[in-house]
């Protein structure tokens, strides 16, 4: 029967905002604190002056996992406006209301807002590390020290992790989460091993308006499809904007569809879709809307584990699925010190767009 480890993952003292960084350099020179030094994703070293009081996040879903990492958001000062969207949306603003109320300082072209980082004025700045100096070299001539990210392989996501431990000081409580994240594609990996059946082929689908995008196998989908053992069937899908049209889905013919969380489409409207309705996925009423925790299962975030038994047992509902509800409420406890009611479980599931999806009881507790 699947399960999710807890690792022992133990809560952190939350760790409370200073007012200014005069003042908290003046403080931890007074206690003597040590700087902090790493390496971020650029290879840069970054130094950190003492006791991190206050960070800015530039980038997405950064915010949660550095949460996660602190089991608090009290040191977190601001965030990117889709980073706010998708706060408003799930149980993040449940879970810490603050967070609906955070600054935002970059937008969805991450260029960052230099005049509100002054104001803020964060230890340290948060911010992607491989599209070019336009969005770093403002932030650092500004005086702030940037720890600069890469996207797109499991790999960096537990380097984000580590990173954000360190940041945070807690280097155990990285290793335990990342740890936790092996334990599970390890078991997922024998979960898969097991199976009896053909791989379904699927994809993950955006709609907005009446056009329709997907994702690559070069990004994290061709990981985490392959992990959960489905065949993604944009393999070899090449295109800039990611554009698809209805008649290559038809061509591709998934007989599984997952909806992106980054838009408001719904298996309803591809249902109703005359374009797509050869599609099996279609036919057999398996598009399913994929959930929104503390942020997006969809793409890499310290959720991950929980979107890959989702992915799975959505792909081979034969699966016992008892315990994804028993997952999600260890790993919010674990995670971000909350205890999750089950009315809450079905929001983050969402059952109010996928009840009408095939063996979508299966998730019902």
């Amino acid at each position: 029967m699947r399960r999710i480890t807890a690792l022992g993952l133990v809560a952190a003292a939350a760790v409370s905002g200073c007012s200014s960084r005069e003042s908290a350099a003046s403080d931890n020179a007074a206690a003597g604190a040590s700087q902090i030094q790493l390496t971020d994703q650029r290879g840069n070293n970054v130094t950190i002056d003492g006791d991190v009081r206050k960070i800015a996040f530039a980038v997405i879903p950064a915010p949660s996992i550095f949460a996660a990492v602190d089991r608090s958001y009290d040191r977190i000062v601001g965030i990117n406006q889709s980073t706010l969207a998708a706060n408003k949306g799930g149980m993040f603003a449940t879970i810490f209301p603050q967070s609906v109320q955070s600054t935002v300082v970059a937008g969805p072209n991450f260029v960052p807002n230099v005049e509100t980082l002054l104001q803020l004025d964060p230890d340290v700045v948060v911010q992607w590390g491989d599209r070019g100096a336009d969005v770093t070299d403002p932030i650092e001539k500004a005086g702030f020290p940037v720890v600069g990210l890469k996207y797109g392989t499991q790999q960096d996501l537990e380097t984000w992790i580590t990173l954000f431990a360190q940041i945070a000081g807690k280097p155990d409580r990285g290793r335990e989460l990342v740890e936790w994240h092996h334990t599970e594609i390890a078991a997922t990996r024998a979960e898969v091993a097991a199976e009896t059946t053909s791989r379904p082929r699927a994809m993950m689908l955006s709609r907005v308006g009446d056009a329709y995008s997907t994702t690559k196998a070069s990004g994290y989908d061709g990981f985490q499809f392959d992990l959960v053992g489905a065949d993604l069937v944009t393999k070899d899908f090449v295109s800039d904007a990611a554009q698809v049209t209805p008649e290559q889905i038809l061509t591709w013919n998934p007989e599984v569809i997952m909806l992106s969380g980054f838009d408001e489409s719904t298996p309803a409207e591809i249902y109703a879709d005359p374009r797509l309705a050869g599609v099996k996925a279609v036919q057999d009423r398996r598009v399913y809307k994929t959930p929104l925790g503390a942020y997006r299962w969809q793409v890499s975030s310290i959720e991950s584990p929980l979107m890959w038994q989702w992915m799975h047992e959505v792909l081979y509902p034969n699966t016992a699925g008892a315990d994804l509800r028993k997952n999600i409420k260890t790993s919010f406890d674990n995670l971000f010190g909350y205890s999750i009611s089950e009315e809450e479980i079905d929001k983050v599931l969402r059952f109010d767009l996928n009840a009408g999806s095939a063996n979508y009881d299966h998730f019902r507790g």
